[in-house]
């Protein structure tokens, strides 16, 4: 279903390519998400919840090996190890000024993970489900272009997932929702 989907582009000048992974992996059954936090060093977005990736450089031939870089130069996942799905439509981000085209796949578990140490500070793994409850999921609004835009946030065990981040990951449940209804 991903992979056959129309998605929508974004085609903006005067914002900055960028692209992200989003990591799924089964274990005891249940699909997990995988995120980073991102550590208080780097340039932009420090102490976020976000997903492995970053921004489109000279070398990269398409977005998506944009993600696939960005995930090896940041948790050491490697683009063997890596079955892309799909892609999600394109998100702006609120607090800098970057387009970011989601990728998502599924990659193998358990893996070694080698955190970019100067990038992240922590690799936080949450089950679907988790995401799914009700609870979890708040509303919320962001200020994009001088306008309120409707947005989400996203809270587990005491992280809060929000902006660009949190509506790559409502697009993405709403998309897995209608693919594994009973999952």
């Amino acid at each position: 279903m991903l992979a056959q989907r129309q998605k929508r582009n974004i085609d903006d000048a005067n914002r900055v390519p960028s692209a992200v992974l989003i990591p799924l992996y089964k274990q005891q059954g249940h699909y997990h998400i995988l995120f980073i936090k991102r550590t208080e060093m780097v340039t932009e977005h420090k102490g976020q919840i976000s997903f492995p990736g970053g921004t489109c450089e000279k070398d990269d031939r398409t977005l998506l090996d944009t993600a696939l870089r960005e995930c090896h130069e940041e948790i050491g996942l490697r683009t063997e190890d890596v079955e892309v799905l799909g892609e999600l439509d394109d998100e702006i981000t609120t607090t800098s000024n970057y387009i970011v085209s989601p990728f998502v796949a599924v990659i193998p578990w358990p893996y070694r993970f080698q955190m970019n140490e100067y990038e992240v500070d922590e690799i936080i793994e949450i089950p679907v489900q988790a995401l799914l409850d009700e609870s979890c999921i708040k509303p919320d609004t962001e200020i994009l272009d001088g306008k309120v835009v409707d947005s989400y946030a996203y809270h587990y065990q005491g992280r809060v997932i929000w902006g660009a981040t949190a509506r790559i990951v409502n697009r993405f449940l709403d998309i897995y929702t209608r693919i594994m209804p009973d999952e």
